[in-house]
């Protein structure tokens, strides 16, 4: 029932940023610079502030952690290229399809969430396990939904994105762990209280974007929720109970089973956006699984230990 309490807390914010952008108060130009100041700044801080507490979390979960996180996604990317077959015969949609299958929106929603159901330690665990998400999602997510450049060529890996904020924010993270460094409070409390913003911010952002949708369009569309489906319950469900099986650690396993539980990444849509794909469908699927993990996350923890 706690979980639930937290869901229906998280969704009363993304209902009031949903409210401001219908008032006028938060605009596309509004959302899209806050967006940028929590994917850079907060989330980054959010994810130092996790190791920046009185107790350090266990240095011995690192590797195993990481292990997850990339096992996890090796076979996300079988699931990605191998299911869509099932629901489409349109080589564009079943690319949308697997990149709503196997990428969540781990960032913006999944810390926050990770933090209020597990508590502020947990987050470092969190940005350990989506370590391996930024590798495959501008790798194997930008081939689901681009394919192939005009000249024949697929798109090439880019190294900058293992320095993007989030990702330093980890490995500084890891060090601090690894080292067994206390931070100063002097630094800990700054980077705590502005790193606490990326709750409220995101989700708020989260309800304004939903305000701009057709939402009658994507009501109807069966499509949608039977990936949606899949993507918020199935998949889930299927790693925790395959990682139960290999003996991974509670924790580790129910940490990385909400993560993989997220809504579709938002980077979906960009990159439609970015390649000139259609993003009706990415939208969609995006839309229907963020007002879906409400319900589908709080059920899914009844499972743990």
């Amino acid at each position: 029932m706690e979980n639930l309490r937290v869901m229906i807390t998280l969704f009363v914010i993304v209902v009031l940023g949903y409210v401001l952008a219908k008032l006028r108060y938060m605009s596309a130009d509004f959302c899209r610079q806050l967006s940028a100041i929590v994917v850079d700044v907060t989330c980054p801080l959010l994810i130092l502030s996790s190791v920046m507490g009185d107790t350090l979390p266990s240095r011995a979960l690192i590797l195993p952690l990481v292990g997850v996180g990339v096992l996890s996604y090796v076979i996300l990317t079988a699931v990605a290229y191998i299911v869509p077959r099932a629901f489409t015969k349109i080589p564009a949609d079943r690319g949308v399809i697997g990149f709503a299958l196997m990428f969540a929106n781990v960032g913006f929603i999944g810390y926050p969430i990770v933090a209020s159901i597990f508590g502020s330690t947990a987050v470092f665990y969190a940005a350990l396990l989506n370590m391996a998400n930024t590798f495959f999602i501008f790798t194997v997510g930008v081939d689901l939904v681009k394919g192939h450049d005009n000249d024949g060529q697929k798109h090439r890996f880019n190294a900058k994105v293992l320095l993007s904020p989030g990702l330093l924010a980890a490995y500084a993270a890891v060090i601090i762990v690894a080292l067994g460094v206390h931070v100063s409070p002097l630094i800990a409390r700054p980077v705590t209280m502005v790193g606490n913003i990326t709750v409220p911010a995101s989700l708020m952002v989260i309800g304004a974007t939903m305000a701009s949708l057709p939402l009658r369009d994507m009501l109807g569309n069966r499509l949608v929720y039977a990936v949606s489906a899949l993507r918020l319950g199935v998949l889930p469900l299927m790693f925790y109970f395959l990682f139960r099986l290999l003996g991974v650690d509670a924790m580790v396993n129910d940490i990385n089973t909400v993560v993989l539980a997220m809504p579709v990444a938002s980077f979906g849509t960009m990159f439609c956006m970015k390649y000139g794909r259609d993003v009706r469908l990415m939208t969609e699927l995006t839309f229907i699984t963020t007002v879906g993990s409400i319900l589908t996350i709080p059920l899914i923890t009844l499972i743990f230990h």
